[in-house]
């Protein structure tokens, strides 16, 4: 049954929302048992039970019987791929994100929007009841705050004004809490990563088993993204150059070695989520109910094996179910810049595929554009066990060193400082062998937004990037693009209907 973020922030009781879902992705441990909350967040365990429980949820795109993955939610809206599947009924909530049809009714809008207030709700538990007392705990609040704005920042980019819960709400202000201005929520968000990056420590002083914890750069890259977003241009130079200075991070030899699974927690790598392969599910075991430990959406993204997709001889890209499958505008623009390493590590047409000896269905596949992604690709190096397409351990990339690298070359671009934009865009390209920038003014803009184009496709950033820059009409408008509407998506009608909440323009 949908359930009201309000609801459940007044309803669920600490235990049940930091206990009932937690998995153990992050912890080699199994839950000792329940406890009331005035009895919990007392010890060092405790808190750190309660922050798995954090980033518990935020891996969660699988969960309680269905999708809701947030970077298929982000990704669906550009114009990098299709929702594919196997015919226009599959899985309509991802389409109709794709073809702008999403009403408030939408299941991955209000997944996605649960599961963000999910995780403000146990960060908020931890801020508010974790005492400072030893440095884990304060290490744990200190996650907790960069949590919280993480998942801020999801929401007001993608909705806009939101409600803005720091706490537990009186059932007499649950219609009456309402949303909050974006410029409350920044104002958050930043107070959060703030004293987040003071207390986080750097990323090399996690130990191997605690890679997955948020660190200081984690926290210093979000505050400059979130001061880029908001065209503080000097801000967002300043804590971008922070993370670029502290020589905790640089570029892994490709973006192929970037998404390996030996490239998981890299040096590239400055947030991520992470899955486990080692559950071994088959079609008896696989939680279809609840919750995998592994990343199903993996395979949900393989080309579609019973179209019959054949792999080439010598490749490892397996056949999967057939969504997110990509636009020929992206293979075109990586074909017009030149791009060939990149390129065939992102994205492979049909073309090349035959060429190489593989095969797969020119005509007769729904929403099939003649290319596949290969970012995220569901190669037999990522599965596990004997059911490999239940068993994919690939880790989302959420944050990592090249796109701080594109927003420090655009903040400064539109600081002024066109020398230091071409130095941080010169780092990402002599990687893929492109040749150095050199322009200046509108061009050097331009050449920003093709790289952020080409260096991060399929990761969730290109939807935002045009609704920002003022360039989604033009380029999603032949899509379907609707200026002043779908630069947001709709209020979940629960929330609309039970909390009151006022719905965006349009829907």
């Amino acid at each position: 049954m949908n359930r009201t973020i309000i609801k459940m922030i007044l309803f669920c009781t600490a235990a049940t929302l930091i206990f009932s879902g937690c998995k153990k992705s992050f912890l080699d441990q199994e839950i000792p048992g329940k406890l009331s909350e005035d009895e919990f967040y007392k010890t060092d365990a405790d808190a750190n039970l309660a922050i798995i429980a954090v980033y518990d949820i935020m891996q969660s795109d699988y969960w309680n019987g269905g999708w809701n993955s947030m970077l298929m939610l982000k990704i669906m809206p550009s114009d990098e791929s299709n929702a594919g599947g196997a015919n226009d009924g599959d899985q309509p909530g991802y389409q109709d994100l794709d073809k702008y049809r999403a009403t408030p009714q939408n299941d991955k809008v209000s997944k996605t929007w649960q599961k963000c207030y999910m995780a403000v709700y146990r960060a908020n538990k931890i801020i508010n009841k974790v005492q400072p007392e030893s440095d884990i705990r304060k290490r744990v609040i200190a996650e907790a705050k960069f949590l919280r704005a993480y998942n801020y920042f999801d929401l007001v980019t993608l909705w806009g004004d939101v409600p803005l819960v720091t706490g537990d709400i009186d059932p007499a202000q649950y219609s009456t809490t309402g949303r909050k201005a974006k410029a409350e929520i920044y104002k958050l968000i930043e107070a959060d990563l703030k004293q987040a990056i003071d207390a986080l420590p750097l990323k090399s002083a996690y130990g191997a088993a605690d890679k997955f914890r948020a660190s200081k750069g984690a926290a210093q890259a979000l505050l400059g993204k979130a001061y880029l977003y908001q065209q503080n241009w000097t801000e967002a130079v300043k804590y971008l150059n922070d993370v670029i200075n502290s020589k905790e991070y640089d570029l892994e030899s490709s973006t192929a070695f970037a998404f390996s699974k030996k490239g998981e927690f890299g040096k590239e790598s400055l947030f991520e989520i992470s899955y486990s392969n080692v559950s071994a599910y088959d079609y008896g075991n696989f939680p279809w109910s609840k919750t995998p430990e592994s990343n199903i959406h993996i395979q949900l993204w393989g080309p579609r094996a019973d179209a019959p997709y054949v792999m080439a001889p010598g490749d490892s890209l397996l056949g999967g179910w057939g969504m997110n499958l990509a636009k020929r505008k992206l293979y075109n623009a990586f074909v017009a810049a030149g791009d060939v390493t990149r390129r065939k590590n992102t994205i492979m047409s049909i073309e090349e595929l035959k060429a190489a000896g593989g095969n797969f269905p020119s005509t007769g596949i729904y929403d099939f554009d003649g290319c596949f992604q290969r970012k995220y690709g569901s190669y037999a190096s990522q599965s596990g066990g004997t059911v490999a397409e239940l068993n994919y351990g690939t880790n989302w990339r959420f944050m990592r060193y090249a796109d701080v690298l594109l927003m420090a070359a655009e903040a400064d671009y539109r600081a002024g400082d066109e020398p230091g934009s071409r130095r941080e865009l010169k780092k990402v390209r002599d990687r893929s062998g492109m040749p150095e920038v050199t322009a200046s003014g509108t061009a050097l803009f331009q050449a920003i937004v093709t790289e952020r184009q080409l260096e991060l496709a399929f990761e969730g950033f290109r939807f935002l990037d045009l609704v920002r820059w003022g360039l989604a009409e033009q380029e999603l408008g032949p899509l379907g693009f609707t200026k002043n509407k779908h630069e947001l998506l709709p209020i979940p009608a629960n929330d609309v209907t039970t909390g009151k909440l006022t719905q965006n323009p349009g829907y």
